[in-house]
């Protein structure tokens, strides 16, 4: 019985160790991510702001270059952003991704081409390359451009929708609400009847009235308190008594 015992514990020790390494690596591979995603954005982050200097400071080749690249860069993040936002609500944008993944390919080689041409020392043999490289850049930007307005737009023309629903459905409610000019109390063909009045006893011929004190209306009492409020209520003032 001892030793069943203690091959237990010993085997709860193992798994115990191994559950505890299972979680440290997990946690280095979580740290590691989130460490290369921070190096990546950094590097974005500096290699746009050069851009941007170069395409505003420098003019001729290299100023044409960096205003390519930056043109590139910036469409086809806004795209990847407003698509992958998109996606999530929408799956028929899940096709499109799609699409804009095989655009990619071709925005990263042309990418690379102005890299490579912005290294060349021959400026020269760079500038007769530049209409090609203008014309790919302008036919990369604008099927992307597309692909972000037309998800704009269905996303904008989905919200208006749905408004145009939510206020009709209000203004429906609405009017049911001002319809208080019909009295509680309603004869039906079949015969006379009085609906009963707050406290369960009914009205008719033979009631007698009750005084006048207790035919007053219900007092009308607070809102509970524990009901969650809506950003646009006013907060309720407190009474004060004198």
């Amino acid at each position: 019985m001892g030793e069943a015992a203690i091959v237990i514990m010993a085997l709860l020790f193992v798994a115990f160790v191994a559950l505890g390494v299972y979680a440290a690596v997990k946690v280095v591979k979580a740290t590691k991510r989130g460490v290369d995603r921070t190096i990546t954005q950094a590097r974005r982050t500096v290699e746009d702001t050069t851009l941007r200097a170069k395409s505003y400071g420098q003019g001729g080749v290299s100023g044409e270059l960096a205003r390519l690249r930056l043109s590139l860069r910036t469409s086809m993040r806004a795209t990847q952003d407003a698509l992958q936002a998109g996606a999530a609500e929408d799956a028929s944008l899940k096709e499109t991704l799609d699409l804009f993944r095989r655009l990619s390919a071709h925005g990263q080689e042309l990418d690379e081409d102005l890299k490579r041409m912005e290294r060349d020392p021959d400026r020269s043999r760079v500038a007769s390359h530049l209409p090609e490289l203008r014309e790919r850049t302008e036919r990369i930007t604008h099927s992307a451009d597309s692909l972000r307005w037309a998800a704009r737009d269905r996303a904008r023309k989905f919200a208006e929708d749905d408004l145009s629903s939510l206020s009709a459905q209000i203004d429906l409610e609405a009017g049911a609400l001002r319809h208080w000019s019909a009295g509680p109390e309603r004869t039906s063909d079949s015969g006379d009847f009085t609906w009963p009045e707050a406290g369960g006893a009914a009205s008719g011929p033979g009631r007698k009235q009750a005084p006048a004190e207790e035919q007053q209306p219900p007092a009308i009492t607070a809102r509970d308190p524990r009901r969650t409020a809506y950003p646009w209520e006013k907060a309720a003032r407190p009474e004060t008594t004198n």
